[in-house]
Formats: structure tokens, sequence, C-alpha cells
């Protein structure tokens, strides 16, 4: 089955053509808009025609466990859930709406929350009281499950042994961050939650914040909610510590010229990301494998290994060599207590998979 895949990412949008588990080809549309992208989505289904089906990338699927048809009712259900999502979701809905439009094939929409639906309960309840969470779905849901179901599959072919056998950290290192504790072949418990705000510093979003100074900054009207949003979504992480717009790259030339404020932006991102992993690595009864994929991980190797210099107490260390290596990869020495590997992030990969699959477990195929 050959599928066009539809990534919308935080910055970017990536469209491939996958047939039987190989990207044939993809395109990536920066700073994209669903309008940016009709060129290049429409050029690459008329170059690999004919396309038997297109997977969508949705980031919140509320409380789906696995893919599904994107029909009206689905699409309405998904435009709900925008507020949850808002950097990532409205743009989705849009490109799903240009590929139903475009590729005469079925739409399934792949949700990086499925990857989660089976936390057990402790993991996904906030203390919050319990007529809210009814009445308003209030739960942790975790996001770049894609990543990581692409992630533990490639994991295990590096590493000889069965997806399900194995208890993996699974750090998604890029414009967003994530770390995910993976047992039996899914989630265990992960550092977003509600919305992608949630855990780790991220290149503009804040991560965790105390609620109680949200609330001081809304009371004293520092700030009203609106720009409270801004804020957090847009101006805060790496590009709120440093002025920039967040680029891990810019911040780490400027961190190199010595400015100090990069300097600092460096440490807090990297103290933020070694709390997340430590936090949900308890949620394991071992660890196996320490997994990192992303922009950032697979671009900078000294980030990555400064990063597992501060995981001592997990045994967790890198070869200086292995981790300047490129692809695929082990990073760790030989007879680490806890193997160490970098991933080369391919949400496409498995957003393909699962629209085969869902398409052939309802016979549509």
């Amino acid at each position: 089955m050959r599928v066009l895949t539809v990534n919308p990412g935080s910055s970017s949008v990536k469209l491939a053509i996958v047939a039987d588990g190989v990207e044939l080809s993809s395109v990536g549309v920066d700073t994209a808009t669903a309008e940016q992208t009709r060129g290049p989505l429409t050029e690459l289904a008329m170059r690999w025609q004919p396309v038997d089906a297109v997977g969508v990338r949705f980031v919140h699927g509320g409380d789906r466990s696995s893919a599904t048809l994107l029909d009206t009712e689905e699409t309405a259900r998904l435009a709900g859930l925008v507020d949850l999502a808002p950097l990532h979701q409205p743009l989705s809905l849009e490109l799903a709406a240009l590929a139903t439009a475009t590729v005469a094939a079925p739409v399934v929409a792949c949700f990086d929350t499925a990857f989660h639906a089976h936390m057990p309960e402790p993991a996904t309840r906030y203390a919050l009281p319990k007529a809210w969470a009814a009445k308003y779905g209030l739960r942790r849901y975790g996001f770049h499950g894609l990543s990581c179901a692409h992630a533990l599959r490639r994991s295990s072919e590096l590493l000889h042994r069965e997806a399900d056998a194995m208890c993996l950290v699974c750090c998604h290192i890029g414009s967003g961050v994530s770390v995910t504790a993976i047992r039996d072949g899914h989630s265990v418990d992960t550092s977003m939650g509600f919305t992608p705000l949630e855990g780790a510093a991220m290149s503009t979003r804040s991560g965790s914040v105390d609620p109680g100074l949200l609330i001081y900054l809304l009371r004293t009207e520092a700030t009203d909610v609106k720009g409270l949003e801004q804020a957090l979504e847009h101006g805060s992480g790496l590009a709120g510590l440093t002025g920039t717009n967040g680029d891990m790259r810019d911040v780490l030339a400027a961190r190199t010229a010595g400015d100090s404020d990069a300097e600092l932006a460096v440490q807090v991102y990297l103290h933020r990301l070694r709390r997340e992993i430590g936090a949900v690595a308890i949620s394991l009864d071992r660890v196996d494998a320490l997994v990192l994929t992303g922009g950032v991980a697979e671009h900078q190797p000294d980030l990555i290994a400064e990063l597992v210099e501060g995981l001592e107490l997990l045994g967790v260390t890198v070869d200086p060599d292995r981790v300047r290596g490129t692809g695929d990869r082990l990073v760790s020495p030989v007879a680490a207590p806890v193997d160490v590997l970098v991933v080369t992030a391919q949400e496409g990969l498995e957003i393909a998979r699962q629209t085969t699959n869902y398409l052939a477990m309802n016979g549509a195929t």
C-alpha cells in the first residue's frame, strides 16, 4: 500500500510517500500553513500516483487508542479538541481537509495521544476535584506518541530484543520536548499532560510552572488569559530565557560566544530534562535503554553528551566517539548497564504503518 503521510510539527510540515515501510520520497515545508502546503502536497500526490491512502498526524486524539478514518463526525470531534493543542490541532484539521480535497483516497487520522491511552490510571489523574475531572475531561493524555512508537520499534531492531519485553525511557527532543516511560509496548508514564505544555522546558514553551505563579500573574493583572497563553506557548522556554527565537542552534551559538543568558538557558533546559527522565524512570521495573530522538538529539551530539553526564545515577553513560556518529546507533559504551541509543525521528513511517493497519483491519485494502 502506498501512503501519503502528512506530519505537521511545531515549525514545519513534512510530507512523504511510504510503501511497505520504506519512505520513497519526502518534502518539508518550513513555517507551513495549509495554503503553503497545497502545492507540495499536490505535486507529491501526482508524482506518486496512485496514492492508496493518506495518513495525517493529530497531536490530540482525546480518548482514542488507535488510528481512525477521518469522516465528518470524527473531524467535528477533533475540532472540539483545538483548545487542548492550539499550536498543532488547527493545522492538522486544515491539512486533512486539503488532503481530502486533493487525493481520491481514504484519509486516516493518527494520534500522538493514542500511545499513552493505556497508561495506569494513577499516571493519568490530576489531584483535582473529581467533579471537575468528570465534567471537563481533565486528565493527563501525553503526546509525541507516534515518535515514541517508532523509537520503540527501531530500538528493538537495534538491540535485537522484542519490543514488548523492553523497559525504555524515550526522550523526544525537538522544538517540543517530552519524556516517556515505556513498558509492555506502550507508555506507562510521560512528562506531557492535559496539553503539550506540561513537563520539560522547550523551544518556546515553558514546560511545567507552579500553578500558583500563574494565578499570581493573573491576580496582579500582570497579564490576562490571552497574554498568558501567548507567553507560555510562544514566548517561554529557550526563547523566553534568551530573547532569541528559541532555536537550539542559535542558543548554542550564543552560548559559545559567551552569552550568559544562553549559558543559563541551556543549563535550565538540561536540568529540567534530567528531572523528567528521573521522574518517569521510577515508573519502570528497570531501565533497559535510554532512547533519544528528535532534531536536537539527532544533530547536537555535544549537548547529548552533556545531558547524559548528569545521569550517572541511572547507570547511563555515552561513548565520546559513538555519540558523534550519524544515523540510528548505540552511543553507550560496550557492556554499559543501560543502553543509550539515538534514533532518527520518523513519525511518517509510524503514520503509514498505522494507516495501513487500520485499513487492513477494516477491509479497505
